[in-house]
């Protein structure tokens, strides 16, 4: 009963230090935040995060593990059992939800998907392969069914819906806040409708 306590705290103390870690690399830059910086904006002592990382780099690369694993399982749960056109839907709004609740960690991750000098890039593109995997299945289904046509690229398509569905919700949020998702979402769909 107290190991659960205890990993329950280190989840919720990890879960803070990923918050701090995100909100100030995206304001400063990974180069520019310091473990100084995180402990201070997580409230918790300096040794507390170096109890939890090696150090800054491997929570910068488990925070990258953790945002996008919460993506992709966002993916899996909206496409369960549903035909490929209505798990594309599905697969927009889970994508334009998860960004709207964590901007930060999408602000972060727009920002690191294409650099390529990074020590963590060969996690980030395991983990961009996994997101896409699920769109991609889904792609795959509309066109063995017949309901996508047969010529469409299956691998361009899915990284496709993928990047425009990350720089469309960014966008959606820093330049036009106070429009729905709704309306968000429709416009993503009549692109999608277009090329589908």
């Amino acid at each position: 009963m107290e190991t659960d306590g205890r990993s329950r705290r280190r989840e919720d103390t990890r879960q803070r230090l990923y918050e701090a870690a995100v909100e100030l690399i995206a304001e400063q830059g990974f180069s520019a935040t310091t473990v100084d910086d995180i402990a201070l904006r997580a409230k918790v002592a300096k040794g507390t995060v170096y109890y939890n990382f090696k150090s800054k780099t491997d929570l910068f690369e488990e925070l990258l593990r953790h945002g996008v694993g919460l993506l992709t399982e966002q993916f899996r749960l909206a496409v369960e059992g549903l035909p490929p056109r209505e798990a594309l839907r599905a697969l927009i709004r889970a994508q334009l939800e998860y960004i709207r609740r964590y901007r930060a960690f999408a602000q972060l991750l727009l920002s690191e998907m294409w650099r390529t000098n990074r020590e963590w890039q060969q996690t980030l593109i395991l983990l961009r392969e996994q997101a896409i995997g699920v769109i991609a299945r889904t792609v795959q289904e509309g066109v063995d069914s017949g309901d996508l046509p047969a010529e469409l690229d299956v691998r361009v398509a899915s990284a496709a819906l993928f990047g425009v569905g990350l720089v469309v919700a960014v966008d959606w949020l820093v330049f036009q806040p106070d429009r729905a998702i709704e309306d968000v979402e429709e416009s993503l769909l009549a692109i999608v409708r277009r090329v589908a």
